[in-house]
């Protein structure tokens, strides 16, 4: 178990790798970051912290670093005690132990969302490594500590597994969360994924596929339904592993129920075509919306979201760095036989079938995206009319918190 410091030194240790790669340029980001979370809850920004910068001896700090080409030595140490202060300590007077850590973990699965590729192949301390979660701690995966880490261990498990930059604790928005609620109104016990959303979904896929056959042989009690619950990307890895695990003769696979996608990219992103994907998603997250400023950089879960890809490296590897769409589309995988599958999808249009909602879907993914639909027959998905949902003037990270959505879950999964 990691302590706090010894967290704490393996993001220090994990941003200086990354200091040393690049140019003076990350300066302004984690200045960013720091101007973000330096303002106290509900004021409004400084003049200097609209524009991303500091005040006083921590703006100093970053002046001087600014004037130097490269971070090398005194500059990168500079940086990362001025950083460290903004991720483990800022906001001492307003927020709790708890809440500082969660804006850290919110910070950590933006940079993974948009460098996450680059973070695990160098080792980096700050790459997210797959584990799932309950009550935001890495759960064993061990028949007897699992027992004692869930005594109340449930017959009904729904796998929650968070989308692009995000990460587990993120499906509470606005109060509620579909886990914790399923769990409360329908007896179900609620296991959250953490990953590092900027792999290969394929990848991803992969390793989720290994830990679910663990998790379920390791399950304390007698299984009745197992539910997978992804939004966004986190559908496309649920679909991942569903294929990669039955292709491999898992157990795991033929004992899930169900699997539920919320505004996923089943026939690829639109908007992460023309590059604004990341844009969106990060600018609606305080404590990520500096990372916009990575501008045209794209991970290889990114590539993989343009056209949907389940499928590993080879498809979408030659685009990785820019924002042109491949010319080729990733090979059809079909929904998984024997497993109710469910889709549904946010409109920012005011009712059903008006030209916005069409056009924009929930902002992020279009309607036919995220309900399945392709002009080619043989690519579509085929989800039952009655297992399909969509929600008036809803946005993509409105699914996480809509009543209406969670009604339907009910329905559905109740």
């Amino acid at each position: 178990m990691l302590t706090r410091s010894s967290s704490l030194g393996n993001d220090l240790r994990g941003a200086a790798r990354l200091a040393v790669d690049a140019t003076a340029g990350l300066t302004d980001l984690v200045e960013a970051v720091h101007a973000r979370i330096a303002r106290m809850p509900g004021s409004a920004p400084t003049a200097e912290q609209a524009q991303g910068r500091t005040r006083g001896i921590s703006g100093l700090v970053y002046k001087s670093i600014r004037g130097v080409t490269r971070l090398a030595g005194g500059g990168v140490d500079a940086l990362l005690g001025v950083l460290a202060s903004a991720l483990v300590a800022g906001r001492e007077n307003s927020e709790s132990s708890s809440e500082r850590q969660a804006e850290r973990g919110a910070v950590v699965a933006a940079l993974n969302g948009v460098l996450g590729d680059h973070l695990a192949a160098t080792a980096n301390p700050l790459a997210i490594e797959m584990t799932l979660r309950s009550d935001g701690r890495a759960l064993p995966l061990q028949a007897d500590e699992l027992a004692d880490a869930l005594p109340n261990a449930a017959p009904r498990v729904v796998v929650l597994l968070h989308g692009l930059c995000m990460n587990d604790l993120q499906w509470r928005r606005s109060g509620h969360d579909h886990g914790a609620a399923l769990a409360r109104d329908a007896g179900y016990s609620a296991v959250y994924l953490r990953y590092n959303s900027g792999r290969h979904i394929g990848a991803n896929g992969a390793e989720l596929s290994a830990l679910l056959e663990r998790l379920l042989d390791a399950w304390p009690v007698p299984l009745e339904r197992v539910v997978l619950l992804g939004h966004s990307m986190g559908g496309l890895v649920a679909r991942s592993a569903l294929a990669q695990g039955a292709a491999a003769g898992l157990r795991w696979p033929e004992r899930v129920d169900d699997l539920v996608c919320l505004g996923t990219p089943h026939q690829g992103a639109t908007l992460e075509r023309a590059g604004h994907w990341v844009d969106r998603v990060l600018g609606a997250t305080p404590y990520a919306a500096p990372f916009v400023r990575l501008g045209r950089l794209r991970s290889a879960g990114i590539t993989d979201l343009r056209h949907g890809n389940l499928q590993g490296p080879a498809v979408a590897a030659t685009a990785a760095l820019t924002r042109t769409a491949h010319p080729s589309l990733p090979p059809h995988v079909p929904l998984p036989d024997g497993v109710r599958c469910y889709t549904m999808a946010g409109s920012l249009g005011s009712r059903e079938g008006d030209a916005k909602g069409r056009l924009l879907g929930d902002g992020l993914v279009t309607l036919d995206s995220a309900l399945g639909r392709h002009a080619d027959p043989d690519r579509t998905l085929h989800f039952p009319p009655e297992r399909q949902w969509t929600g008036p003037g809803l946005s993509h990270l409105g699914l996480l918190s809509d009543a209406g959505v969670y009604r339907q879950l009910r329905i559905w999964l109740g």
